[in-house]
């Protein structure tokens, strides 16, 4: 993609965010409810098509761009880039590994947001371990009967279909290697039990649900093949990551933004706060953690899009951006004083909606241990 095509579709994007998103946000998050308008917006963006090929109808943004679209939103209203995201993760899967009727049939409707999706991973019991799932689906002719549940599930409630981790072999060992992933639809048995209430992350439908012998077919198994799902999850929660470290580098740039505004408005001892010493070292230091942070997600999205191993990449650039954002929204609200504790305000919603980075897609414990291992594994002796 060339600069220049890249440029317009981010000044689309930050068109419609100043003039369809901003404006309306903070009362959405308050109240958390859905926002079905700026849902139909994205999808005449194409949003929901951001990473999909242009030949199943998307956009076929690189890693690259697409990260820059979703610090973008990130700096506005985090909570809309989960509603693409999860939608994009599934997509991938089936881009990736599925068969090519597979591809034909669902990537042209979630390009279009005809159908939205997400990713069913994470259950009461498993979360960054996958292995520990205990949703099982078992052979039935040509239909696979699934039992059991999910929970923590973005588009659950207001989306369409799922890509679906389950167990089609509870005794394989090691456990990944009886795991497949489904497309699932929703239908008799796919029950959306409750809507979970969030510290932040609002706006967005997050729930729990069980199936209880929900029928699939077999020719929604993604590749056709049963023991794949592990690997399926894990190549599309690659971009999943990146996603997850531009959302810190949006919330970061937004607190900066704040913070380095009011700290020009506020006045005390007769001068502009920005003036004393010990507001301009915390704004250096935010302005800094946030350009870091910027800069090892265009690392990790430069190394995904040539094709390259990017696990030690993404795991850096998730870690650095999200912790990044939590401590620029700690320092904003600091800075801003009894305004940041307001809900009055947009200074607290940084602050509740940044944690939720630290432990998704794999919490920054395990980043560590990723980038560790993978330092080693680079660098023997």
């Amino acid at each position: 993609m060339s600069n220049e095509e890249e440029s317009l579709i981010l000044d689309s994007v930050n068109r419609w965010l100043e003039r369809d998103v901003a404006p309306y946000a903070h009362d959405l998050e308050q109240a958390d409810e859905y926002p079905h308008a700026m849902v139909e917006q994205m999808k005449q963006l194409g949003l929901f098509g951001a990473t999909i090929d242009p030949e199943y109808g998307g956009l076929g943004l690189t890693a690259s761009t697409y990260a820059k679209v979703v610090s973008a939103v990130c700096e506005v209203w985090m909570s809309l880039s989960g509603i693409f995201n999860s939608h994009l993760i599934m997509a991938r899967c089936i881009q990736n590994f599925g068969t090519e009727a597979q591809k034909q049939e669902w990537l042209p409707k979630l390009s279009a947001g005809e159908l939205r999706g997400g990713i069913g991973l994470t259950e009461p019991d498993a979360g960054t371990d996958l292995q520990g799932i205990r949703c099982a689906a078992k052979k039935d002719g040509d239909y696979y009967i699934v039992n059991g549940a999910k929970a923590w599930i973005t588009n659950s409630i207001e989306g369409d279909v799922l890509g679906l981790l389950v167990k089609t072999d509870p005794t394989a060992t090691p456990p990944r290697k009886g795991m497949s992933m489904f497309i699932a639809a929703k239908g008799p048995g796919f029950n959306v039990t409750r809507k979970l209430k969030k510290l932040g992350y609002r706006g967005i439908d997050t729930a729990e649900i069980s199936f209880e012998d929900y029928r699939v077919h077999k020719d929604c198994l993604i590749g056709g093949e049963e023991g794949r799902g592990f690997y399926n999850a894990v190549g599309g929660l690659e971009l999943g990551r990146i996603n997850v470290a531009a959302r810190g580098v949006g919330v970061a740039t937004a607190a900066l933004k704040q913070a380095t505004a009011y700290s020009q408005q506020r006045h005390t001892f007769g001068k502009p706060i920005c003036e004393h010493q010990a507001i301009q070292l915390k704004l250096g230091e935010m302005a800094t953690r946030t350009e870091a942070a910027r800069l090892l997600v265009e690392q990790a999205a430069k190394a995904f899009d040539s094709g390259e191993r990017c696990d030690m990449e993404a795991g850096m650039a998730k870690y650095f951006a999200t912790e990044a954002a939590a401590k620029n929204a700690d320092e904003n609200m600091r800075i801003h004083g009894a305004y940041g504790y307001s809900t009055e305000f947009d200074v607290e919603r940084l602050y509740r909606d940044a944690p939720l980075m630290i432990i998704g897609e794999g919490t920054n414990e395990m980043q560590r241990i990723i980038i560790a291992r993978q330092l080693v594994e680079r660098n023997p002796i």
